[in-house]
């Protein structure tokens, strides 16, 4: 299939063209950049929303049941799921896409996987391309589920409309919330598995936390969401909460977040090729480096001229 022929079949909503692209996109090959402007240039429908939390917190399940609720409003869904890479293959386990198989069917549910290839912030350098695409489709909601890496899984708040933070009761998630960082980066919180000993405990904790911060009269604080996802409980409400926030947000704060995502992706891609070009410089600059012939500031400057 030439990329002319993948390209007018994408725009046209086929799906196996969709996963073709995504396959060129995630592999970084130069015949995705056509697909890719095709997709921003219909970009900006979709409400992307990312779910990250820590590993257990049932954001799979979730996500699982978001993709039911919206189908029953008869909403379109992507589903991006950044699984764990192996340590052997590279490749990723897949576990996200065996919890959603009940929608494989669905002409209107759309389920990805990508490695994280060891990504420390929770995504893969190659799920900014891959998003695109999925935005680009005509979906109404692109969901980005994140590995689940704890306080350093950040970077989702970079590159999605809304974050939703997934936390459990009696995990010590509530007091983790505390912490610096992921706290910070949640539009709207959900408290899963609400039916287990000390739902109402984190709740409140939660809710203390977010009073502790600097806050004024504009200040958004996250919605706290009891959901049990096993059995679709409080999902609806969840989605409320996500329609509210971009309520809040208004155009102009979508347009401001749209900004940051594009800055997040030059940037992202950027450091991508300086670390290709700093792999590729050859052992003789470091070993100068290592031998005291070199200082390692002049080897970096050396590097970044080219």
């Amino acid at each position: 299939m030439t990329v002319q022929t993948l390209e007018a079949r994408y725009r046209a909503g086929d799906r196996r063209a969709l996963a073709r692209a995504v396959t060129l996109a995630e592999a970084g090959l130069p015949s995705a950049r056509p697909l890719l402007r095709a997709a921003r240039e219909r970009a900006g429908r979709a409400t992307v929303l990312g779910v990250t939390g820590s590993p257990g917190s049932g954001k799979s399940t979730l996500t699982d049941a978001l993709i039911a609720e919206l189908r029953t409003r008869g909403e379109r869904v992507a589903v991006l799921a950044v699984d764990p890479s192996s340590p052997y293959s590279g490749g990723a386990i897949l576990g996200d896409r065996i919890r959603m198989l009940r929608h494989h069917a669905d002409e209107g549910v759309f389920v990805r996987s990508l490695a994280s290839r060891g990504a420390l912030g929770g995504l893969s350098p190659q799920t900014m391309p891959v998003l695109a695409l999925l935005e680009g489709a005509g979906f109404d909601w692109v969901i980005l589920e994140t590995v689940g890496v704890g306080q350093s899984e950040v970077d989702i708040a970079a590159v999605c409309d809304h974050t939703l933070l997934v936390l459990t009761p009696a995990g010590g998630d509530g007091i983790q919330a505390f912490k610096a960082g992921i706290m910070e980066i949640a539009d709207v919180i959900a408290v899963n598995k609400a039916d287990l000993p000390g739902a109402e405990r984190t709740v409140r904790e939660l809710m203390a936390a977010q009073g502790l911060g600097h806050h004024d009269e504009h200040t958004w604080f996250a919605p706290i969401r009891r959901t049990v996802a096993s059995k679709g409980e409080g999902v609806d409400q969840m989605i409320e909460a996500v329609r509210q926030h971009r309520e809040h947000l208004g155009e102009t704060g979508l347009q401001r977040r749209r900004e940051r995502r594009a800055e997040f992706e030059v940037r992202t891609l950027v450091q991508e090729r300086l670390l290709q070009r700093a792999r590729a410089a050859g052992a003789d600059l470091y070993a100068r480096v290592a031998r005291g012939e070199l200082d390692a500031d002049v080897a970096a400057e050396e590097l970044l001229r080219g």
